[in-house]
C-alpha cells in the first residue's frame, strides 16, 4: 500500500472500529472485537474507494500502527482505545504506572482539579503515560496544554480500574479530584 492508501485504510478503520460500526453493518461484541473478513466484506460492500482491500492489509495496518491503536486476535480485529460506541474494554490491569497525565486546556483545568476527570466525547477517560505524549494528545485541543498529573498508584489502590490499552495509552471510566495535581502549566 501507498503512504496515501495506508492512511486512509487507518482512517476507515478507526471511523468502523470506534465510531460508526453500524454504517457498515457491522456488530461488534462486547469488547469491541469484530471478525477480520466481516470487516473487508463491509468496507468493500460501503467504500468504493477501499473496493480492493484484503484482510492482509487490515493486518498490516493493525500491526504497523505506531501508537496501538487496534488489536488483531484470532482472526478478528478491534480498535484499542477511541471509542464513542459502548462497548466494555477488557485490556490488562497490571504493570500501570505509578504516575500518569492527562492534557487540559487553561480553560478547564482547574475544574477538572474541583471536580475529577470524567469522559466527554469518549467511553473512557484517556491518559498518557508521559508529560510529552499527553502534550501531544493535548495539542489536538489547543496549542498550550496544562498537563495534570493523575496519581494512579493511589487511584488504584482505592479501586479506580486503569486499564492498560496501548504502549503508552491509559484507559479509566473516571478519574476523581484528589487523585490530580498541576505538573505543567505553560
Amino acid at each position: 500500500m501507498s503512504d496515501r492508501e495506508l492512511e486512509y485504510v487507518g482512517r476507515t478503520l478507526a471511523g468502523v472500529l470506534r465510531h460508526f460500526p453500524h454504517i457498515y453493518g457491522l456488530r461488534m461484541d462486547e469488547h469491541g472485537w469484530v471478525e477480520v473478513n466481516r470487516l473487508v466484506k463491509a468496507i468493500k460492500r460501503k467504500n468504493a474507494k477501499l473496493r480492493w482491500i484484503k484482510q492482509h492489509h487490515i493486518i498490516a495496518v493493525v500491526e504497523t500502527d505506531p501508537k496501538g491503536r487496534y488489536e488483531h486476535r484470532n482472526g478478528r480485529v478491534r480498535a484499542t482505545y477511541g471509542h464513542t460506541v459502548n462497548i466494555e474494554l477488557d485490556h490488562p490491569t497490571d504493570g500501570i504506572p505509578d504516575t500518569l497525565y492527562y492534557p487540559s486546556t487553561e480553560e478547564e483545568y482547574e475544574i477538572l482539579l474541583e471536580t475529577g476527570i470524567k469522559p466527554s466525547d469518549k467511553i473512557m477517560v484517556h491518559l498518557s503515560g508521559s508529560v510529552e505524549a499527553a502534550e501531544e494528545a493535548g495539542k489536538h485541543r489547543c496549542s498550550n496544554p496544562v498537563i495534570l498529573r493523575v496519581d494512579a498508584k493511589s487511584a488504584r489502590e482505592d479501586g479506580v480500574v486503569i486499564q492498560r490499552a496501548a504502549p503508552m495509552i491509559f484507559l479509566a471510566k473516571e478519574i476523581p479530584a484528589k487523585y490530580l495535581s498541576v505538573e505543567r502549566k505553560s
